[in-house]
């Protein structure tokens, strides 16, 4: 039997997952890691000591042993990294050369990968003989054709690696495997991945072609505390006036459906009821049908679309104000916006919605470069 560890470290937490076979056996966190950190495991919550990511990945592989899910039972961990730049591309087994590229790629993501490299070193320091992998959130889109990916800016700044890079990629990845299972693969599919952070996807036959995200996850949709798109000179008047620092922290932290409603959560929204709320929820909304049309002329056109992400898989009236706005399409809602198959049969679109298994497909990714001997 083969089992793997996925961890999924942010800024603050490390979420982990075991997968015996592809079925997922056992699963965790580790939330406020530098704080009064708590683990949640196996139905109960308590608080833990750790300090640091190294304190809160040993604190998850206590947890695991304690389930029988020690080290020892382990064939190999793998980690979601969320910007592999231009030179990772494709998962891959973690050696020196790979960190060091995760690394150089620290500028372009500094808010994820010193996060993701620290579950890495940790997990190298505690199983030192524990093979390790790497999926790359940014991977999904490498093929897009440069025309997609390459902002208008002289070729100086596009050497620092100012480009288009796309984000969600894993969830994309795994999106199109689960499609693919209903039946034959849509041509022209559009995929919406919606939570906290959110962005689109015009998929053409099974490969990236667009995505709204671009050189941060800033860009593109509204989201629970990004703007979302913003012109460049409104976020150079924002550092002019509050500093580098500050223009950050407003963007990526103080915007979007908090600054607009009150709540970064689409759930506490639309049970607040104010103007406020409503108005965020409908940004939220527009804003995905605007980037939408933008998808679906990259793709010439649309055959399907998938929901995915927190919102996107629950929360049935914002998938249905979505989908009325793309009712130009040719998409015909069947009983609303319920269960996983949204289409009528007369639509000219297929839609469903498709249960987020990022860790799932990080285990999978981790399993095929072992069984390619790489």
């Amino acid at each position: 039997m083969r089992k793997i560890l996925v961890v999924n470290a942010g800024s603050s937490s490390v979420k982990f997952a075991v997968f015996a076979d592809g079925v997922e056996v056992a699963a965790g966190a580790v939330a406020e890691v530098g704080g009064a950190a708590r683990l949640t495991f196996g139905g109960a919550v308590g608080p833990v000591d750790a300090p640091d990511h190294r304190a809160a990945v040993a604190a998850c592989l206590v947890a695991l042993d304690s389930a029988g899910h020690g080290v020892g039972t382990l064939t190999a961990a793998a980690h979601r990294v969320v910007h592999g730049g231009a030179a990772l591309v494709a998962p891959c087994r973690i050696d020196d050369a790979v960190i060091a590229g995760i690394e150089a790629c620290v500028p372009l993501a500094p808010l994820h990968n010193p996060a993701n490299l620290a579950a890495i070193r940790a997990l190298g320091v505690l199983a030192p003989d524990l093979p390790q992998f790497a999926s790359f959130d940014t991977a999904f889109h490498a093929g897009q054709l440069d025309v997609a990916t390459r902002y208008a800016v002289p070729q100086s700044v596009a050497d620092l690696g100012i480009r288009r890079y796309g984000f969600h990629g894993i969830s994309y990845a795994s999106l199109v495997q689960a499609v693919a299972v209903r039946g034959p693969l849509p041509h022209r599919l559009l995929a919406l991945h919606l939570g906290n952070g959110a962005s689109l996807c015009a998929i053409l036959d099974g490969r990236s072609v667009a995505t709204t995200m671009g050189y941060s996850p800033l860009e593109g949709l509204t989201m629970g505390t990004r703007s979302g798109g913003i012109d460049g000179n409104a976020v150079l008047r924002l550092a002019e006036v509050h500093g580098i620092a500050g223009a950050s922290r407003i963007l990526n932290k103080e915007s979007g459906l908090l600054a607009l409603g009150g709540a970064s959560d689409m759930r506490a929204l639309s049970q607040a009821g104010t103007a406020q709320a409503r108005f965020a929820r409908d940004h939220f909304a527009y804003w995905a049908v605007r980037h939408a049309g933008s998808m679906i002329a990259a793709m010439g056109g649309i055959d399907a679309l998938a929901f995915t992400g927190g919102i996107g898989e629950h929360d049935t009236g914002m998938r249905g104000q979505i989908m009325a706005g793309l009712a130009f399409t040719g998409l015909v809602t069947g009983d609303g916006t319920t269960g996983d198959f949204l289409h009528d049969s007369k639509s000219l679109v297929s839609a469903w919605v498709i249960p987020a298994a990022e860790e799932a497909w990080i285990a999978v990714e981790a399993a095929g470069v072992m069984d390619k001997g790489v």
